[in-house]
């Protein structure tokens, strides 16, 4: 395993002086497997270790990000965070819900290592991403996300990128592999194929499945909105998802607090309400977005080099080691199995996320 307090000398300044960190006693293909409970790939191979940048320390003595950027991309001034050399190989790493870009703390410095341009925003309704306009509708449905992300490419000039991430990030990053994959070098989906359908959410689940989604439904009702609008019980409640959806993570409550600082956003009860009723078809989306949700209605695949990864003991993990979704994908592909981890994988299982990354753009 990695030993995260144990820095070397400094690597480098990446954009705008942004000190890349790289960790020592970094995974190779046996501690990949280790972690994932999956043979190493061909393409696996031990991931460099270099000198590297004392990192700031952050709560729960884990590293911290530098200072974050601001810029404007489409509808919103997007806050993010960026690790690496300057003109490396960009990765964007998104994050989900209850999270932030704390996610990613300790799998970016990894990937700045290897020479990756690690660049890790806030979605819209959190953290230090603000919409341009107070007249700009706060919605969270999938495709609006999703476009988010490809302004904040075309804004940092960024022609194509690895995409990678879970929860609400797994699906931004699936719809623009299925949408537009001439932006998508290679893809890192917690979860496999997260692209909502609509007509299927109307149909009940397993129980135990439903059981997970208690506050999906909670935030249909009055008494959800109210409860993500008020802080005290905003903080309770992801707290409790947290505990929930990662029963074997063992953070501490500092770990926690500096992600739910992100939860603050003037827009984040907004956004988060409008996704969840979104999803159930109890909230309209924006006519902008329709030709975009009529092409993911049809469910399309997935052509650009995928690696997605299970995690063992997250609820929402979908039955039949990745069979359900396994025809979406239709091009270089490789699946994992993390033994062990909840929801939030790249905070739980950073050696194994990061070394998807790598590997996925190998493929």
């Amino acid at each position: 395993m990695i030993n995260r307090r144990t820095f070397g000398k400094a690597l480098g300044l990446g954009a705008g002086g942004t000190v890349a960190a790289t960790l020592t006693e970094l995974s190779g293909p046996a501690q990949a497997s280790a972690l994932t409970g999956q043979p190493a790939g061909p393409a696996a191979a031990p991931l460099a270790v270099g000198p590297a940048a004392a990192p700031q320390a952050g709560p729960g003595g884990r590293t911290a990000f530098p200072p974050l950027k601001k810029v404007r991309a489409g509808l919103l001034e997007i806050g993010y965070a960026e690790v690496g050399p300057a003109h490396g190989a960009p990765v964007i790493c998104l994050h989900g819900w209850p999270y932030d870009i704390h996610s990613y703390v300790d799998v970016a410095p990894m990937l700045a290592a290897e020479g990756y341009r690690v660049i890790v925003p806030y979605l819209r309704g959190h953290g230090t991403t603000r919409f341009v306009s107070p007249r700009t509708f706060r919605n969270g449905q999938q495709s609006a996300l999703a476009l988010d992300i490809i302004a904040l490419m075309d804004a940092l000039g960024l022609e194509k990128a690895v995409l990678a991430g879970f929860d609400w990030g797994a699906r931004c990053a699936d719809i623009i592999a299925a949408l537009r994959p001439e932006r998508c070098k290679a893809l890192v989906s917690v979860g496999g194929y997260l692209v909502v359908n609509l007509e299927a959410n109307l149909l009940p689940l397993a129980p135990a499945t439903e059981h997970a989604w208690w506050y999906q439904y909670y935030f249909s009702t009055e008494r959800g909105r109210l409860a993500m609008e008020d802080k005290d019980k905003r903080h309770d409640l992801t707290r409790l998802v947290w505990d929930t959806v990662s029963p074997t993570w063992d953070f501490d409550d500092a770990t926690f607090e500096r992600t739910a600082a992100a939860f603050e956003n003037p827009d984040y009860a907004a956004i988060v309400i409008h996704n969840y009723r979104w999803r159930l078809s109890l909230a309209e989306g924006e006519r902008r977005y329709e030709p975009y949700e009529k092409r993911l209605a049809a469910r399309p695949v997935i052509t650009v080099p995928t690696v997605t990864l299970d995690a063992e003991r997250d609820p929402f993990t979908v039955p039949g080691d990745g069979t359900a979704y396994r025809d979406r994908f239709t091009g270089p592909y490789d699946r994992r199995t993390l033994k062990g981890i909840g929801h939030n994988v790249p905070q739980e299982a950073p050696e194994a996320f990061a070394r998807a990354v790598i590997d996925a753009d190998r493929l």
